[in-house]
């Protein structure tokens, strides 16, 4: 369990350095400054990705999802914990349930910035 666990977070941690190293090297969009997120590029719909809920954490206001690839963040599909924009996001949801959202990673923190339920 603690081998599967290490290699999940050198997993992400080797992710979020090659984000920030693209992010470094690539131009900057300024359309979006000082509105507190960087623009990503393409739609929010390309941003969506989908996964099922795992655990939700009304306290610590995170929610666990095992996810498919996230796009926007260049990111493999994974179980994982993500910080939620609003706690009321979590009222919505509840384990077992089918979501798309929106990741983004405002300040180096993974935070669920919308998300559905999928009918």
């Amino acid at each position: 369990m603690k081998t599967k666990q290490l290699v999940l977070t050198l997993t992400f941690a080797l992710t979020a350095l090659g984000l920030n190293l693209a992010q470094a090297q690539a131009p900057m969009d300024h359309s979006n400054m000082g509105r507190g997120t960087m623009a990503m590029p393409g739609t929010q719909a390309e941003a969506m990705s989908e996964g099922e809920v795992k655990k939700i954490d009304l306290q610590a206001q995170t929610i666990t999802l095992k996810h498919g690839p996230m796009t926007n963040l260049a990111m493999p599909g994974m179980t994982m914990a993500f910080k939620v924009k609003t706690a009321a996001m979590l009222a919505k949801v509840k384990v077992g349930d089918t979501v798309k959202f929106v990741a983004e990673m405002p300040a180096g923190t993974l935070t669920i910035a919308s998300m559905a339920r999928v009918q």
